[in-house]
Formats: structure tokens, C-alpha cells, sequence
């Protein structure tokens, strides 16, 4: 890959610092998908010691590229995006990734279906902590700022998906603790 190329990548990729998400920060500042990103990055760096047998580079690396479909179509909230909407997305980001040096594009559609395939215990884990960084950040935002389905989600959403491991079921149960404690709190 050469210097112009690497920076194309970057430039495409900055999208997503001015792309929304529907969440906001806990200082209620819409936050980005970029933002979103870093922190499942994080998630995944942090957990190392309690995965020992897992490739958490790869994980990480799931984390970094997950969402740079929405460079092209935006962030749409989970509980209102249609299979119509998922086809768009992952069709312009095929054809970008396409578009990139071989290698890199080998790399990413590697990562990407393994990812969709949901079959590793690395691309569960990247799923798992997606969901789980929103639940989180919903918990740190100011709940004028919630939908009014999320009261419901926030108490249900991804038990499903971190069923496979006993440590991330535990986090989703402490996220749920949070998440009681905050509506009980600022319902008073």
C-alpha cells in the first residue's frame, strides 16, 4: 500500500467522527460512530486477561472496521433498521473494501464475513461487546435523552447474545443493575 492510498483510507474512514449515533455522551452531547468504536475497541483490549485463549487482536480488529459501512449510509438505531437498510449498507461497503490494496481488502472481507457468520468465539465477542457499549453509554446519558422503547430495551437487549460466555453474562447483568438504579433514580 502506498502513502496515498493509506491516507484514502483515513479520509473515508474520518466519515465516521462526524457521523451520529443516536446515543448521547453522558454530558449529552450526540455522540459519534467513532466514538462507539473506539470505546468496543477498548472494551476488547481490556478484556484480554479474562479471554486468554481468545485472539483478541482480531477482536479488536473487528471492533476498529465494524461500522465502516456507515461512512455511506449514516447510523441507524438497531431497533428501527430494516434488512433493506443492512443490504445497502454492507453492498457500498463491499464495493469500497474492493477498492482498497489487495491485501487489505483481502483482510477485511476475511474479518467481515467471519464477523457476519457469527460462528468464532472472536466475532461473538465483537457482537457481544457492540451491544453491550450501547447499553453502557445509554446508562452514562441522561435519560431525558432515551426513546421511549429503550426503557424496555435497555432492561432486555443482548442477554441473547452474550449467552455464551458466563464472564460477558455477568457484565450484561451488572449493565442491567445500572441500568434499574438510573431509572429508579431519575424517576423521582
Amino acid at each position: 500500500m502506498n502513502p496515498g492510498e493509506y491516507l484514502e483510507i483515513l479520509h473515508v474512514a474520518e466519515r465516521l467522527k462526524d457521523t451520529p449515533r443516536h446515543c448521547t455522551t453522558s454530558k449529552g452531547r450526540t455522540e459519534s460512530v467513532a466514538e462507539h468504536s473506539w470505546r468496543i475497541s477498548l472494551m476488547a483490549f481490556l478484556l484480554k486477561g479474562e479471554f486468554p485463549d481468545v485472539d483478541m487482536e482480531k477482536v479488536i480488529s473487528m471492533c476498529l472496521i465494524h461500522d465502516l459501512g456507515e461512512c455511506f449510509t449514516g447510523d441507524i438505531p438497531t431497533f428501527i433498521k430494516t434488512d433493506n437498510d443492512r443490504d445497502v449498507e454492507a453492498s457500498l461497503l463491499s464495493k469500497w473494501v474492493n477498492t482498497l490494496p489487495e491485501d487489505i481488502s483481502r483482510m477485511m472481507t476475511e474479518l467481515y464475513s467471519e464477523m457476519d457468520k457469527q460462528e468464532t468465539v472472536e466475532a461473538k465477542i465483537y457482537k457481544a461487546l457492540d451491544k453491550l457499549e450501547a447499553l453502557i453509554q445509554h446508562n452514562e446519558s441522561p435519560l431525558d435523552t432515551w426513546s421511549e422503547n429503550e426503557f424496555e430495551l435497555n432492561k432486555t437487549y443482548a442477554f441473547d447474545t452474550v449467552r455464551f460466555s458466563s464472564w460477558l453474562t455477568s457484565l450484561r447483568e451488572e449493565i442491567l443493575s445500572d441500568t434499574l438504579k438510573k431509572i429508579d433514580s431519575e424517576q423521582r
